[in-house]
């Protein structure tokens, strides 16, 4: 499909959208946590998909009544994550719509990852020169469900919110593109192309 006839611009989630990095971070997770005694059921993981990782620490620390140096439990999971990045493959279907749009569209990436995270896994799937923007975790005080990240993603590429297409795997990711008023494509409904690849 070409959305250039129907949107101004598109803006693709990292995590699960561009890559299929998701079981590879549960890893992460699992390992890191359980170092500390914080417990973190795999489908509570998927629900939490798009918060970044100090705020999800944060949250299961508070629940399990657990104490710990949040930024360094989070940084020793991002250490782990990059351990393995070179097992993070694409996510074809998502991919193709990315190159079958360069230079016909304005593209971001917008995630709640942390910059550096991101920028390391675009670069492993060679897609790093697509888009024009990338918003992180950094760059804004409110993460996904709130707009933030989506409505600033738009405003550097110079497009109404209006005028987006977002491409998300998680329900948090959605609503966050919603309440930007932004219109989206769930990628978990994607099948991968029928030639097997990029």
């Amino acid at each position: 499909m070409n959305y250039d006839q129907t949107h101004q611009a598109l803006i693709f989630d990292c995590d699960g959208t561009l890559t299929d990095s998701m079981p590879i971070h549960y890893v992460a997770w699992r390992t890191t946590l359980a170092r500390h005694g914080i417990e973190f059921p795999e489908d509570r993981f998927y629900e939490m998909g798009g918060i970044p990782t100090d705020k999800i620490i944060e949250i299961l620390s508070l629940e399990q009544g657990v104490v710990g140096d949040v930024a360094a439990i989070a940084a020793e999971k991002e250490r782990a994550f990059l351990e393995t990045i070179g097992d993070v493959e694409p996510n074809r279907p998502v991919c193709e719509i990315a190159i079958g749009h360069h230079r016909r569209m304005p593209m971001a990436v917008a995630s709640g990852g942390i910059r550096s995270v991101v920028i390391d896994q675009l670069i492993r799937i060679a897609m790093r020169d697509y888009f024009e923007t990338i918003v992180a975790a950094e760059d804004t005080a409110l993460h996904k469900p709130e707009p933030d990240v989506f409505l600033e993603a738009a405003k550097r590429l110079g497009v109404s919110p209006k005028g987006c297409l977002v491409f998300e795997d998680t329900d948090i990711g959605i609503e966050a593109a919603r309440r930007a008023g932004m219109d989206f494509v769930d990628v978990r409904t994607m099948a991968p192309p029928a030639d097997g690849g990029f």
